[in-house]
């Protein structure tokens, strides 16, 4: 073997570079992935909190516009608060590609058992106790706006209807 071959086996000096370049993929996937993990959880979070404050509003209804088994007449405007954060239409998504209203259920429900319509807020109310339930399907964009199919943030809050 020639000596100038034999010199380059002990030279060093450009190992650090070469492991840096083979481990870099698994770096920048292991950064990425991990914003887009924070990303996902900071969605459903907002998502989860914006239903709730939909079942908090839907809750204070009067009972005549929360008819047992029955659309609520301001469904509209609960479905705007929820995402919107506003009972006005038009105004800014909570989460920015939250833009179907229709990804947005509100259920009311009665209880026909009698079980908490004997006594208390619910005895003079024709069908008895209400529930409403608030509940929302938003398919879930990446930190780079790409939508996959089936991914989705799904969040869900009931209230009992207090007819104020």
């Amino acid at each position: 073997m020639p000596a100038v071959l034999l010199k380059l086996f002990p030279d060093s000096r450009g190992a650090a570079a070469a492991e840096l370049a083979m481990l870099l993929p698994f770096l920048i996937l292991l950064m990425f992935g991990s914003f887009e993990t924070g990303k996902f959880f900071l969605d459903s979070h907002t998502i989860q909190k914006a239903v709730r404050d939909g079942a908090r509003y839907a809750a204070r209804q009067s009972f005549t516009n929360m008819p047992c088994g029955g659309t609520a007449t301001n469904e509209t405007a609960i479905r705007n608060l929820v995402r919107t954060g506003t009972t006005q239409s038009g105004g800014t998504p909570r989460v920015t590609y939250w833009t179907d209203p229709a990804t947005i259920t509100v259920t009311i429900t009665c209880d026909t058992g009698q079980t908490y319509s004997s006594a208390g807020l619910y005895t003079a109310v024709a069908g008895g106790a209400r529930r409403v339930r608030v509940s929302a399907l938003v398919p879930y964009n990446t930190l780079f706006g790409i939508t996959l199919g089936s991914a989705s943030v799904q969040a869900r809050s009931e209230a009992a209807v207090m007819g104020i």
